[in-house]
């Protein structure tokens, strides 16, 4: 167990931010930090995925305008991405208004060099650093899905499956729940292309 500088790190219960926090963890003291809108049971969810690793876990409520503002975005786009970046932003920066109160001097996720949203790109990482005084750090940013899918093997067991059956925090079942919850399950179909998601069961 680290003894090192606090750390938050956003957390969807599966394989990717996992992985991240493994990483950060000698270096570290990591909390786990889920960000939903209480549309699903994503915060429980993530957090018996955050008890399998022996960290320490919060949840944290996004404002219901985010949601409305993601759902918006993905009624014009009729493609998920940008509402997925939208709500990965909003994350970042409702965790990062906590860091002082909460200690944390760095604020983490789990992007990787292979995704195309959520990202963080160079400005957004400068800016959120510049306004809140934190540090953000992705420590998949250079890593492909290959060594990424090695390293799960190693060190964690994990459920996965098409969205809609497996229970990650990820943000695509939030805006799918209340896709549903708005304009019933043929909305779904028509702005999601099928997606494998997994979710952490236990830690080797």
């Amino acid at each position: 167990m680290s003894t090192g500088p606090e750390l938050a790190l956003l957390f969807s219960g599966g394989k990717d931010s996992a992985i991240a926090a493994l990483l950060l963890e000698p270096h570290f003291e990591v909390t786990l930090v889920t960000c939903d809108f209480g549309v699903t049971a994503a915060a429980e969810s993530a957090a018996a995925s955050a008890s399998c690793l022996a960290l320490d876990h919060q949840s944290h409520r996004l404002p219901e305008s985010v949601l409305d503002r993601a759902l918006e975005q993905l009624a014009e786009d009729g493609y998920p991405n940008r509402s997925i970046q939208l709500v990965h932003e909003a994350a970042l920066e409702a965790v990062a208004r906590e860091s002082a109160e909460q200690g944390w001097v760095a604020v983490a996720d789990g992007t990787r060099r292979d995704d195309r949203a959520p990202t963080v790109s160079r400005a957004i990482a400068q800016s959120l650093e510049d306004r809140h005084g934190i540090w953000h750090i992705a420590p998949l940013a250079g890593i492909g899905r290959g060594a990424i899918d090695a390293l799960v093997s190693r060190w964690l067991e994990i459920e996965s499956g098409p969205s809609e059956t497996v229970a990650s925090a990820d943000y695509e079942g939030a805006l799918r729940q209340a896709l549903v919850d708005r304009e019933g399950a043929g909305a779904v179909q028509r702005v999601f292309p099928p997606h494998t998601q997994s979710r952490v069961v236990g830690r080797y």
